[in-house]
């Protein structure tokens, strides 16, 4: 099925310029001034970035970012000893409820540093990619609202949204006019349930490399799957 689907068409270098014109904060300058892929560019010649956050919680306006889990990799390729994972002290105290979840706790995060002390890496290594997420309300909102809270500015970066791709292919599956009278619903689009359509092995969920990878792996396959390689960028970032 190598249907395509339609997501909103962005104008990612250009909204970058836009932002540089009006950006004060010297690292998001230099994170706004790396070159982005041309939105024309076949998705089989981008070098994305896989990323993915464990939290304090859900709500962005007041959770935090704990841990931050990334890798490079194209359609062909995971790039598994560029990988970076950093451990981060947030600004307030770990709930019970979240402590279940990822498993991080008091005494991993008593040493860590302070999001302001990474963010500088953190912006070097996201600098010039396409970063690629599974829900990509996370990954933005928790990183906006955590550098608005320490340097006063937020950040706006491109995204494919593996759920959210995911989510198309099971509307696009289960629809018809005989799938309904069949009771056909869309499966799952969760992570580790939308791996196991493509054969991918089972992961220790809710640790932030970890699902970086999953989430890499999961773009290949859906890519491979789905779609094509010489699909236009465009037709993928969010």
């Amino acid at each position: 099925m190598k249907q395509m689907f339609k997501t909103p068409s962005v104008d990612w270098p250009y909204k970058f310029k836009a932002k540089l014109k009006v950006t004060k904060h010297p690292m998001l300058r230099d994170f706004y001034s790396a070159e982005l892929p041309a939105k024309n560019t076949p998705i089989g010649e981008v070098e994305f970035l896989a990323m993915d956050f464990e939290t304090t919680g859900l709500d962005t306006n007041k959770d935090e970012i704990i841990t931050i889990g990334m890798v490079p990799f194209t359609l062909n390729r995971i790039y598994l000893n560029r990988a970076k994972h950093w451990t981060i002290r947030p600004r307030q105290k770990l709930n019970d409820d979240s402590v279940v979840i990822h498993g991080i706790t008091h005494s991993d995060i008593n040493n860590a540093p302070d999001l302001s002390e990474v963010i500088e890496d953190v912006l070097q290594a996201m600098a010039g990619k396409i970063m690629v997420v599974h829900y990509r309300k996370i990954e933005r909102e928790m990183l906006d609202k955590a550098l608005k809270r320490r340097i006063k500015e937020g950040i706006i970066f491109p995204v494919v949204d593996t759920m959210e791709l995911e989510s198309q292919i099971q509307r696009y599956i289960s629809g018809g006019l005989w799938n309904r009278l069949k009771g056909k619903k869309p499966g799952s689009v969760r992570l580790g349930q939308s791996r196991v359509r493509y054969s991918l092995p089972a992961y220790t969920p809710h640790h932030a490399l970890t699902d970086a990878i999953a989430t890499a792996e999961l773009l290949q396959a859906q890519i491979a799957h789905h779609f094509s390689d010489k699909d236009p960028l465009q037709n993928y970032w969010l």
